[in-house]
């Protein structure tokens, strides 16, 4: 249940005016849908054979997985601006499994992170910071903020 749905549930009204107001999970579905829906993003060959990182051993089940994984770094652009292909790569890490051995953790892939931030920009939503790493546009801030606004009045 997302916060918004709580604060409902006990007969609080609050307004979603931007993606801080809605759920993490709701919103990066709904704008990775749109993402889908707008064409914009090309999707590359690779895309269905690759692994999001070394230490996994599949590759994602989801078909959809490329448009998730630009939303949630949209969205991440969004709240914390100044993350680059490195920060990323942290933050998609995982725990290896390493058979009888403890678990070690790892970063995922950087291609996959630095595509998804190529798209992005070419998109208009995220530019080049002169400090380093990527910030948000006022036309992409624009974009998600109507997207977390749409998606926190779906929750009533």
């Amino acid at each position: 249940m997302s916060d918004i749905a709580t604060l409902k549930a006990i007969g609080l009204k609050c307004n979603v005016h931007g993606v801080k107001d809605v759920a993490a999970e709701t919103f990066i579905h709904a704008y990775a849908k749109q993402l889908k829906r707008s064409g914009k993003l090309e999707i590359p060959e690779w895309a269905e054979y690759v692994k999001t990182s070394h230490g996994r051993e599949l590759a994602p089940y989801d078909p959809d997985w490329l448009y998730v994984r630009c939303a949630a770094i949209a969205r991440r652009v969004y709240i914390r601006p100044g993350m680059g292909v490195g920060a990323f790569k942290k933050v998609f890490g995982v725990k290896k499994r390493r058979g009888a051995q403890p678990g070690i953790f790892t970063k995922a892939s950087g291609k996959i992170n630095r595509y998804c931030l190529q798209q992005l920009e070419k998109m208009n939503i995220v530019e080049t910071d002169q400090k380093g790493g990527r910030r948000i546009t006022k036309e992409g801030m624009r974009e998600l903020d109507t997207i977390a606004v749409q998606t926190g009045g779906a929750d009533e």
